[in-house]
């Protein structure tokens, strides 16, 4: 069975890229196969920041007024040890 995760997701979400799936019996052109290959890569960079951010891998069970707030903060302070991280290395 074929995986429907990225089903419906382009008519909700206009701005969401998917990648592009084989033909049945056929192959993908090199610069589709490019494409893909490219928004793998990107994902994979949005998946690791996801992954940091605690709060997204589980039930949010406060006030969903302060989820905005508790959640820049959190980016905020993630951000905060990315450059840390990125003047430790320049150094």
């Amino acid at each position: 069975m074929a995986d429907k995760g990225y089903q419906g997701i382009q008519k909700q979400h206009i701005n969401s890229l998917i990648p592009h799936k084989k033909p049945r019996g056929g192959k993908l052109a090199n610069e589709v196969k490019k494409a893909n290959r490219q928004l793998a890569i990107l994902r994979v960079v949005v998946e690791y920041v996801n992954c940091r951010l605690k709060i997204l891998a589980e039930r949010y069970r406060n006030r969903r007024k302060r989820f905005s707030l508790r959640f820049n903060l959190l980016a905020g302070v993630y951000n905060y040890e990315l450059r840390l991280s990125h003047t430790e290395s320049a150094s």
